[in-house]
């Protein structure tokens, strides 16, 4: 029994040791061309936790129109399949009543959800990650494979979500040029939101485009302005 333990102990270990200690990433977010708003992120490993944040910003012509601020938050555990959010966070700066907090009950495969003040329980099923983490578990991708199902959690509900490798891509962005790993949501119904995000093969696999079709004809694309990892 000790044997096992201490080798569980020592896969965790290794798991965390894999990942940077820190992550700073500016992005810029348009629709159709035109600059909508700034995301900044961090993430921050310390041993066996980590603690992520987003906060995106309007700008350019939305900041005229509706100036508005949100910051979603993860903070969890690493385990030897990558990142396990304990508690997921958003907040909108102009209006309260949509913030979310989600807290993930492993022991009990339960997710409890918190919205405008009232509490439901989700089944949760293993290996879910939040809107945020979902990014970053990217980093423990060991190899290159055809497709990736991960389970992702609004702080609502948790669905599926299957994403198919399309191609090695080279890109250029303000950050500097990239080789990358290109993956598509897999869709099976017409109203359901569509997907892209590409992989930095030699940064840890973080995005460094992402790019979000809705059914109505919304198009973000969120393209890396900024990088610096240690």
């Amino acid at each position: 029994m000790k044997f096992f333990a201490s080798l569980f102990f020592l896969l965790v270990s290794a798991a965390a040791h894999a990942l940077p200690t820190e992550i700073t990433a500016e992005y810029r977010l348009t629709n159709n061309g035109l600059t909508i708003g700034r995301v900044n992120e961090t993430f921050v490993r310390r041993g066996d936790t980590y603690t992520i944040q987003s906060v995106t910003r309007s700008d350019g012509v939305l900041k005229l129109i509706y100036d508005d601020q949100i910051t979603l938050e993860s903070s969890g555990r690493i385990v030897t399949s990558g990142l396990q959010p304990l508690e997921f966070g958003q907040r909108r700066a102009r209006d309260s009543s949509r913030d979310i907090k989600a807290v993930f009950d492993w022991d009990k495969s339960v997710m409890h959800s918190i919205v405008d003040g009232k509490l439901t329980d989700v089944p949760l099923p293993s290996d879910t990650q939040d809107r945020i983490s979902v990014m970053y578990q990217f980093m423990n991708l060991t190899k290159r494979g055809d497709t990736v199902v991960m389970p992702m959690s609004n702080g609502r509900k948790v669905e599926f979500y299957t994403y198919r490798f399309v191609a090695e891509v080279k890109l250029i962005t303000p950050a500097g040029e990239f080789e990358t790993l290109q993956y598509e949501r897999v869709v099976s119904e017409p109203d359901e939101n569509r997907a892209s995000v590409w992989l930095a093969k030699d940064r840890f696999n973080l995005p460094v485009r992402v790019v979000f079709d809705d059914p109505k004809g919304l198009r973000l694309e969120q393209t890396l302005v900024a990088l610096q990892t240690r």
